[in-house]
């Protein structure tokens, strides 16, 4: 039986604290930035390349990214489960669990496959303009045969995460943006004998190095010493639908919630896409900036997720609160540097994407508004990640249809596209609006949630049920509504 509750940790305790959480988050977030510059990396080569491709590339790449944040918030189940067997001393269970999250990750990325190849074909009836659709086609028919590699990948780096063992998603980050740099520019220009083929060299280009990333991951789990006594690879399991239910009641959740903020992004670049090559241009290099600085807040909450989890495990109310007190400190300091950096170098920023003035101004003026969200979406995606920790999934759901769809969206098709009665069209910049009251409202209703979930009469409930001894199963979280 664990020990009641105690109030929030007086500030020396809480340093600690701070300190394990941001050890523990560096790696993630370093991690995060490497797949974040692999953005950068495809559309410098692709501004480089002509406005035209680069448009192409912001449309494949939101088509991309938009079902891909199914399965990847889903798998996200996988780090808190894991951590919470780890703090609860069962880690003989780790390799079965993980074994039954591949078989997850393979469904997940067939699935996805499948979706995106009959995705090439819906772009010219979303109404996108009609000299971005051919480049756009192309470059989802070449990334497309990564989807597998990146699920599995995706599980990998997860079961390595929720164990506090975060360097190889860092470093195997940064070595999949090594390769893609030779390779993008020699499937995009041609280079080396190769023929030109666009924004379709880099849908190839990315494709081949997800499955490097795979392929070394999966070798590296098999063969450290670290994980030997886990004994992920040591049999052959069929799929469980017990274990895999366990897992997607606890993940479909999340990868709604995760689909939710996304998809307000990449509905907002479709949209954009429909008014021309210009504004498309500018968004992609002003969302990949914002992209960017996300990486950092979204590091630190999936390390507030484990930190979170693992006290849970062990029934340890205080630091269930001291987690998470400590990635707010952490994340309101970093998105405080993240604005000041948007708003003092907007200008020079976008200089190293594009030489086309008119794309270089609009995407200048809508860092601003990148500016302007920082605080609001690193509290959200904080508030998200600690609510993961406690097994709380459902009710966030929720909370971001409500938050990105109910009010985000409407606000910013109504200002950008001058529907609803909002005339003139503001073009981007409205869009742009719309993202911050989403993004805003979300950081307001998850950060009341996890402050209610984690007072000390409705966590004491929980932390009985979580308690290492009273643990049923690790993918078997409850939620309360």
């Amino acid at each position: 039986m664990s020990s009641p509750v105690a109030l929030p940790a007086a500030p020396p305790r809480l340093l600690p604290e701070i300190r394990r959480t941001g050890v523990l988050a560096a790696p993630l977030v370093l991690g995060h930035l490497s797949t974040g510059l692999i953005g950068f990396v495809d559309a410098v080569i692709a501004g480089h390349h002509g406005t035209e491709t680069l448009a192409a590339v912001s449309v494949g790449t939101a088509l991309f990214w938009l079902p891909m944040m199914v399965p990847m918030g889903t798998l996200m189940s996988l780090p808190p489960a894991v951590s919470q067997l780890d703090g609860a001393g069962r880690r003989d269970e780790v390799g079965a669990l993980f074994r039954q999250a591949l078989w997850l990750s393979v469904v997940l990325g067939i699935a996805l496959f499948a979706f995106m190849t009959a995705a090439v074909h819906a772009l010219g009836p979303m109404g996108i303009a009609p000299e971005i659709v051919p480049g756009a086609s192309d470059f989802l028919r070449g990334i497309r045969w990564g989807v597998p590699a990146l699920t599995l990948y995706l599980c990998m780096r997860y079961l390595s995460d929720g164990l506090h063992f975060t360097l190889p998603t860092m470093l195997l980050g940064f070595g999949g943006l090594l390769l893609l740099v030779p390779l993008g520019y020699t499937f995009t220009y041609g280079a080396f004998g190769m023929p030109e083929r666009g924004a379709g060299g880099l849908g190839i280009a990315s494709a081949i190095m997800l499955w490097a990333q795979a392929i070394a991951f999966g070798l590296y789990l098999r063969r450290a010493k670290r994980f030997a006594g886990l004994r992920l690879f040591a049999r052959f399991d069929p799929p469980s639908w017990h274990t895999i239910r366990g897992l997607l009641a606890t993940g479909l959740p999340i990868g709604v919630t995760v689909a939710m903020e996304g998809g307000l992004f990449v509905t907002t670049a479709l949209l954009i896409g429909r008014l021309g090559e210009t504004p498309a241009a500018a968004h992609q290099i002003a969302i990949n900036v914002a992209s960017l600085c996300f990486m950092i807040p979204m590091g630190l909450a999936e390390a507030t997720t484990v930190r979170v989890g693992h006290a849970l495990g062990r029934g340890d109310g205080d630091g269930v609160r001291r987690a998470a007190t400590a990635g707010y400190v952490i994340v309101l300091g970093t998105q405080a540097l993240s604005a000041l950096a948007l708003l003092l170098g907007n200008e020079w920023i976008v200089g190293f994407y594009t030489d086309d003035i008119a794309v270089a101004s609009l995407a200048a003026a809508l860092l601003l508004y990148a500016a302007a969200f920082q605080f609001p979406d690193g509290v959200q995606v904080l508030s998200a990640g600690a609510l993961r920790g406690l097994g709380d999934t459902r009710v966030p759901m929720l909370l971001a249809v409500l938050a990105y769809w109910g009010i985000g969206m409407p606000l910013g098709a109504g200002l950008g596209l001058g529907l609803g009665g909002f005339t003139p069209a503001w073009g981007p910049r409205g869009m742009w609006v719309g993202l911050i009251a989403g993004l805003l409202v979300a950081a307001v209703l998850l950060g009341l949630r996890f402050w209610r979930s984690s007072r000390p009469a409705r966590l004491q409930p929980l932390l009985n049920r979580r308690s290492p001894d009273r643990i049923p199963d690790a993918t078997r979280v409850t939620n309360d509504g």
